[in-house]
């Protein structure tokens, strides 16, 4: 590839992926961006989502980030992901099933533990979405 950036994915226990792609979409904070060879710099917040990776025009990579951080530079775009799953890998009715079993624990969670449930709640309904939008296309 000539012209392209490199990608580094990184979970909590290991590295991930860390090769040249010619494009990266990046579930950030503020809503999606693209990071291309040569990009401004910047930090970003993740929110959960798909990381769309793209070699020559095609998506070779699908990953399910739970949050996190990026930081992109001119010639680089590594995430810090809270955790990250292949989207072939995501199983939409256990995911579904969770949603409904946390749900049920809400109804009995108060303070912090409410917060927490209701942030593994939004991963998970992130999860059954992306599942059903790779199943669509």
């Amino acid at each position: 590839m000539s012209d392209t950036t490199m990608f580094e994915l990184v979970s909590p226990e290991r590295l991930l992926m860390s090769r040249d792609v010619s494009m990266v979409v990046v579930p950030g904070g503020e809503g999606f961006f693209g990071v291309l060879p040569r990009h401004s710099p910047l930090l970003s917040t993740l929110v959960p989502g798909v990381i769309d990776v793209y070699e020559n025009d095609s998506i070779t990579d699908r990953i399910f980030v739970a949050g996190g951080f990026a930081e992109v530079t001119g010639d680089r775009c590594t995430v810090l992901a809270e955790e990250a799953v292949a989207v072939a890998d995501l199983d939409v009715e256990a995911a579904d099933q969770r949603v409904a079993d946390l749900r049920d624990n809400l109804k009995d969670a108060i303070g912090s533990e409410a917060d927490r449930l209701i942030r593994r709640i939004a991963e998970l309904e992130a999860v059954a979405v992306a599942m059903k939008f790779a199943k669509s296309s």
